[in-house]
Formats: C-alpha cells, structure tokens, sequence
C-alpha cells in the first residue's frame, strides 16, 4: 500500500537540493540518514550546502546480548559507521550533535526530552537551519515518532520555523493505513537522486555492523537489515512530505 501511494507522488529534480539552504537532518539511529535521505544529503554536498547532523540515540541495542562488543563499544561503532555514512556523502563528518538518548527509549516527554529539544534548538539555531529533516511523524518505529516530537518541540523554540522535510524509513515496510501521510499533513514529492544512488548505496555500506553477515556476530538474535528491506532504498528516487505545519 505504501509503495502505491509513495509511486503517486511527482517527481522533482535534483536541482531541488540546491533550494534548501543550510539544512540538519535528524537522526533517530545510525544508518536511518543513508537509507531515508542519503541521496538529498549527497544532492546537498554537490550544491555546497552547508549541512549538519544531529544523532538523538546512541544506536546501542542493535545486538544487546553481544559480550564481545559492550554497550561503549557498539555506541563507539555506531558512531563511528555514521560519521562514514556522512563523509561518503559529502558532509562535515564532525559537524555532529550526540544526543546521546537510550536506543529503543528515546523519550517523548519529560525532563530528558525537554532537555534534548532544547540542545536540538540550541544547535539549529548555530546552524542557522533554513530545512530541517526529519523523520516521519508516524514512521513505524518508537524512536523514529519520538525523534519527530523532538524535533517539532525544537522548531516551536525558534524565532523563525526553518522548512521542515520528513523522510522515511519503516513506513515502507510497516506502515498501516493509519501511519501513511494524508493530504492534509504536507506535500508529498519524490526526488530525483538517479546521480547519486551509487554514493547513497556506498554510504548505507559504511554502516556494516547492520548489514549482513555483520561485524557483531556473537549476537544471533542481532538485528541486520533485510534484503527486501534495503530493496526500497536502491530506487533512484527519495520520498519527502514537506510539513504544511510544524506540528
């Protein structure tokens, strides 16, 4: 149902990257940039657009019964495949904000929340952000609906709302009628990266402790993304829905 609605949308050059401005992609855990927007993100270096990155979990839990890789040391290669991910594409790989929140608990209320949205805000405001991506608001996937409510209580902190473009990532394979955007919520688009898939594909690559046969392997119950999965993000095409508000 998804791919029905997302092949519906019109389809905008790759001339659009050079539109956004000084663009913060956020997210939710490491590889989520590659896979949702790794070919906005390549558009955006080719354009010299000043682009930053902002990681809200610490990406820990993806094999968490592993003995031979501790919590620091996943957090530790993580870390480390993203900052790949970003030079591969172009980006300032230390131009990084850590939120640090626990991975599958990313909160979306409360003391912890209030205090990364305001490091979030802080930190777009350095960036003078005029886009902001983000994931979106109803992607299948706890930490992927907390990091929109993290990012929407940023932007609400701003003097002026910077434009907001939600990417995807689980609705593809997750998603129900009732997490799929409507009408109402934005305009969606799809972009055109057909010049880049190959430096997106490179990035996603740089993410090795997800992708088979991994890097953490005394974990089976390890989490590494499917074959089918990674099928929707060798398409030579992105899916945005550009927020009518920030909600």
């Amino acid at each position: 149902m998804s791919d029905t609605l997302f092949a519906t949308y019109p389809l905008r050059p790759a001339s659009y990257a050079a539109t956004l401005g000084s663009t913060v992609i956020v997210i939710p855990h490491p590889d989520d940039e590659a896979l949702g927007c790794g070919g906005l993100l390549a558009l955006l270096g080719q354009a010299g657009q000043p682009t930053a990155a902002v990681l809200v979990s610490d990406g820990s839990m993806s094999h968490p019964h592993s003995r031979d890789f501790s919590v620091v040391a996943r957090r530790e290669l993580r870390y480390a495949e993203l900052r790949h991910a970003l030079a591969v594409l172009g980006l300032d790989e230390n131009n990084v904000l850590y939120l640090g929140l626990p991975d599958g608990q990313v909160p979306s209320h409360g003391p912890a929340f209030e205090q990364a949205a305001q490091k979030l805000a802080d930190f777009l405001a350095r960036q003078q952000a005029q886009t902001v991506l983000v994931p979106w608001r109803r992607d299948p996937h706890p930490d992927h609906r907390a990091s929109s409510l993290l990012a929407t209580a940023a932007l609400s902190q701003l003097p002026a709302s910077p434009r907001r473009l939600e990417y995807l990532v689980w609705a593809w394979e997750r998603a129900v009628p009732a997490d799929l955007p409507q009408p109402a919520e934005g305009q969606g688009f799809r972009l055109n990266i057909s010049g880049v898939l190959g430096q997106k594909q490179r990035a996603i690559a740089a993410h090795r402790s997800q992708l088979a046969p991994g890097i953490i392997t005394d974990d089976p119950s390890g989490f590494l993304l499917s074959d089918s999965m990674l099928a929707h993000f060798a398409q030579p095409s992105e899916v945005f829905i550009e927020s009518a508000i920030c909600l």
